[in-house]
């Protein structure tokens, strides 16, 4: 008899951004004149970078003839934006082979799909933490219950990500399978040394633990912090690093990002990519060729300008939030090497409950900090995705709420 798996059964009936859009809808239609000024999910605003665009339509243009269409293509991605990746990589000084490179429609997918290959038993995750990464291990059950007194999932090794520590994670201090990391961090924005990095490929190496890196906000990353796992020495032995385009060239709508699987890689003695080519082909057939091109243009010289362009966009928003909220009072973090922007609280309310005040009294949408992990109880994001005229009036409403 078919019956529903008790692991989806037992997830938190709405997903954290999910219900931010839900309630900001329901605001909405019922104050149809009221001007909400949204800051809360990571969705870029600006337009893609025109290079990209018109690469699309070229490729596009080439579907429409003969010796142009391309139909199903390699499951690992194309070469020609491998080996572009490739070059990104070697011209900051690493070696990744371009067949060490799988293109995807985005980090989400395969931050759930990769714990497919292996049995494991115990997770580690920064709290608070990207919520997809707790999901897709709560929905394969590996988390046990969740306790919806404490918010928190039974079987996590929950790493806090609190003010004490500087909202870097500590190394888990019990021996865990599985460690998900993700810096520049989603939501607190913190970023670790090399040198903190560098105990977590240590920690690893020396657990037989896999680590699977978040490096969707790459780009955002200034001065000496690394911009790779693989700056840290035997990290190819242990980390599979998963990078997005959809922060940096605007891509959350065309969809596309990459997995870096080295050869060093293994588990039980098996190259992981040789499983992971298996998988794909089993469950996967590529992302788009359009898509592709327009990625391509994206690592050319035009494209990387352009990028750089819209990263300088996005960190003047953050740093105008920052500053802004500091003036007015507020404890801020965050900002710097990120696009998000986490604040403490100000009064005794909890995270949803001044995710309603603020949306009902100042019409600004951001992101309770609870939806993010336990830790996160207490603090909220604020994006710095939206148009600088939004960002300004957001940052006036709250300054003046401030003053009351």
């Amino acid at each position: 008899m078919i019956s529903c798996k008790k692991s989806y059964l037992n997830l938190p009936k709405k997903d954290l951004f999910e219900e931010v859009i839900r309630r900001t809808n329901a605001y909405k239609k019922a104050h149809p004149e009221a001007e909400v000024i949204k800051l809360g999910v990571g969705d870029v605003t600006r337009p893609l970078p025109l290079i990209v665009v018109e690469a699309v339509k070229k490729a596009m243009d080439e579907q429409a003839t003969e010796e142009g269409f391309k139909g199903y293509g390699p499951y690992e991605g194309y070469a020609f934006l491998r080996e572009a990746i490739s070059k990104e990589y070697e011209e900051k000084g690493l070696s990744v082979a371009s067949d060490e490179i799988f293109i995807n429609d985005g980090i989400k997918e395969d931050s759930g799909n990769i714990p497919e290959l292996f049995n494991y038993e115990t997770v580690a995750l920064c709290d608070p933490v990207y919520p997809a990464y707790v999901d897709c291990n709560a929905l394969e059950g590996k988390l046990g219950e969740f306790d919806f007194e404490k918010g928190a999932w039974k079987k996590v090794v929950y790493l806090p990500c609190i003010q004490e520590n500087g909202f870097v994670p500590p190394v888990p201090s019990s021996k865990v399978d599985l460690i998900y990391l993700c810096f520049p961090n989603n939501p607190t924005g913190a970023m670790l040394s090399k040198e903190e990095l560098q105990k977590f490929v240590d920690y690893a190496l020396e657990n037989d633990a896999l680590i699977l890196y978040d490096g969707a906000y790459e780009a955002y990353v200034e001065d000496e912090y690394p911009h790779s796992i693989y700056e840290c020495e035997g990290a190819k032995k242990c980390a599979i690093e998963l990078r997005s385009l959809s922060k940096d060239a605007g891509f959350t709508g065309l969809r596309l990002g990459y997995t870096v699987m080295p050869h060093e890689l293994k588990i039980d003695g098996v190259e992981v990519q040789a499983l992971w080519r298996r998988r794909l082909e089993a469950k996967y057939n590529g992302a788009p060729y359009i898509t592709q091109k327009g990625a391509l243009a994206r690592f050319s010289k035009e494209g990387k300008k352009e990028v750089k362009a819209l990263i300088s966009y996005y960190k003047e928003n953050a740093r105008l939030v920052s500053e802004g909220l500091k003036e007015a009072g507020f404890e801020v973090y965050g900002g710097v090497h990120s696009p998000y922007v986490w604040i403490r609280i100000p009064h005794e309310m909890t995270s949803w409950d001044f995710f309603d005040y603020l949306l009902n009294e100042l019409q600004i949408v951001g992101t309770p900090g609870s939806g993010f992990g336990p830790s996160g109880e207490g603090y909220f994001r604020l994006t710095a995705f939206g148009s600088r005229e939004n960002v300004l009036k957001a940052i006036k409403r709250l300054k003046e709420w401030k003053k009351k």
